[in-house]
């Protein structure tokens, strides 16, 4: 009897346990802990049509082939810039180093890329960053929509990158949405990267331009921001971000990219 007791007690116990389990497991598995790479090419002069073409008809079917997954891609609204900023993901930074490797010797690649650049060169210049998500951003999922995007680059003062990502976390995201502007994605370099300790990068969508500045006017105004500014930076001992820290880019999506 005394046996049977102890046994339906065990049984009870470890149910208890994986109870008790399941939310940070469940937790854990919705993180993104995919390995993110944004890459900004600089479109040799005249070229960035043939560029895009070359992505469109060859590259991005060739890094779904070699286990890249392509998030978006975006130029910017100004035709002078005539950079082509995308965003890729992967496992870890090893399964990315294998997935370039292996399409780097693909003989298909290797024919695109000669073929498109029979009159020279497609592009000029070439920076890499590599991302992971903050905590707080929204899951991305290919989407459309009659939309402009804005890149926003983020640097923070000394020691006060988790205080920007926290005041992003509690406040900013959230009337952001408030006053009508789409948050895609946040991110922080990669520790290891050139400026991880006071770098955030983020990408929102807005219906227009004009959308886009009547939005942060609308923000800026807001009390609950003027708030969540003046405490944020009392508790840190000035502001969050470095005098000129803030960068903003408007992008249109490509009609390949798989968010538009």
């Amino acid at each position: 009897m005394l046996s049977k007791t102890i046994f339906v007690l065990a049984l009870f116990l470890l149910a208890g346990a994986s109870t008790l389990a399941t939310p940070s497991t469940a937790q854990a598995a919705d993180k993104d802990q995919r390995v993110y790479e944004m890459r900004i090419y600089h479109a040799a002069p005249g070229k960035l049509d043939a560029l895009n073409a070359r992505f469109r008809d060859h590259t991005c079917k060739l890094f779904e082939k070699h286990g890249m997954t392509n998030i978006g891609y975006w130029t910017p609204l100004d035709p002078k810039d005539t950079r082509l900023i995308y965003l890729l993901a992967y496992p870890s930074r090893e399964a990315r180093d294998r997935s370039w490797k292996a399409f780097a010797a693909d003989p298909a690649w290797v024919k695109a890329k000669n073929d498109s650049e029979k009159d020279g060169t497609l592009v000029a210049k070439v920076e890499v960053k590599f991302l992971h998500t903050t905590d707080y951003s929204p899951a991305l999922k290919p989407s459309s929509g009659e939309r402009i995007f804005e890149l926003r680059e983020y640097t923070a003062s000394p020691g006060n990158l988790d205080n920007l990502n926290a005041r992003f976390r509690d406040h900013t995201c959230k009337l952001f949405e408030k006053h009508g502007m789409t948050n895609i994605g946040y991110w922080n370099l990669l520790k290891g990267e050139k400026g991880a300790d006071v770098t955030l990068i983020y990408i929102l969508a807005h219906k227009s331009v004009d959308d886009a500045k009547a939005s942060f006017d609308g923000f800026r105004k807001d009390a609950a921001w003027t708030k969540a500014l003046k405490g944020s930076e009392a508790k840190a001992g000035g502001p969050l971000t470095v005098k000129g820290g803030v960068k903003s880019t408007y992008l249109k999506a490509t009609d390949y990219s798989p968010i538009k």
